[in-house]
């Protein structure tokens, strides 16, 4: 009697490990861009030139660097959101099931190439300054510094 039983407890943790052992989900990134080759870090971490894919662990929203010669580089944020059935509550069942799951992400980003116009260059800094000026409020006097900063008096001994 007790060699059935745990001839039956075995087969049991056996068929339960193999049951939960099968289910999980993979979990990648797709990265392209226009033009390829760009080299692209995410959270910081370099992950290939484009096209590349990446895996990772969590949902969320990653920093990304896209960056290649002669073009204007990416920085910025990129949103992984789960798909339905990696939501919490369905991906438990979901890890319950004898199948791999995939949830592949796809990013793709289009850089423009660098402009080197310095009269383009300069309109483009005053816009951003008037921008500033308008968001923030026009900047605070600074202290003068420099050749054209009025030295301070030699003070005088008295004795």
């Amino acid at each position: 009697m007790q060699t059935a039983w745990m001839s039956l407890m075995r087969t049991g943790a056996m068929g339960l490990t193999a049951l939960l052992a099968t289910g999980c989900v993979d979990r990648t990134i797709r990265i392209t861009s226009d033009p390829q080759g760009a080299l692209v870090y995410v959270n910081d971490q370099e992950v290939g030139r484009t096209p590349c894919e990446t895996a990772f662990l969590h949902y969320g929203t990653y920093d990304v660097r896209v960056i290649k010669d002669g073009y204007e580089p990416y920085l910025g944020p990129a949103e992984a959101s789960p798909p339905l059935y990696d939501l919490p509550g369905p991906d438990l069942v979901a890890d319950l099931l004898p199948v791999r799951l995939r949830s592949q992400i796809d990013w793709h980003f289009t850089l423009l190439p660098v402009n080197d116009d310095e009269t383009a260059m300069i309109d483009r800094a005053r816009q951003l300054r008037s921008r500033m000026h308008q968001e923030m409020g026009p900047p605070a006097e600074a202290s003068p510094t420099g050749p054209d900063a009025a030295e301070p008096a030699p003070e005088e001994s008295g004795g």
